[in-house]
């Protein structure tokens, strides 16, 4: 199969994103503990974007807070395309880790 250069360069953009994703989804492990819940929930939710795509579940129950807040943290980012989704969430995997090193 013959693939037009800016299909190519398309492909090569989109595993080069994908690479890097996964890096950053590995350095968001090393995360300080400090980091808030709310910037844990931004992450969440790109990640699911980015690995899943649109919410594809029902919205949990009012006392399960900790899965809702979950779901409206992916819900927020809803309509992303996945690459999208992957470039946001190495930007605040990225933003979280040089704040972490300016405080140590």
């Amino acid at each position: 199969m013959f693939y037009s250069l800016c299909e190519l360069k398309t492909k090569n953009l989109s595993l080069l994103i994908q690479e890097d994703f996964e890096g950053y989804a590995q350095k968001a492990k090393t995360l300080p503990e400090n980091t808030t819940n709310e910037n844990m929930l931004i992450l969440y939710g790109l990640y699911k974007q980015a690995t899943v795509g649109n919410v594809n579940t029902n919205r949990p129950g009012m006392f399960n807070l900790r899965d809702r807040a979950k779901w409206d943290a992916w819900k927020a980012v809803e309509g992303k395309s996945q690459e999208e989704a992957m470039g946001d969430y190495i930007t605040k995997v990225k933003q979280l880790l040089e704040e972490a090193a300016a405080s140590a």
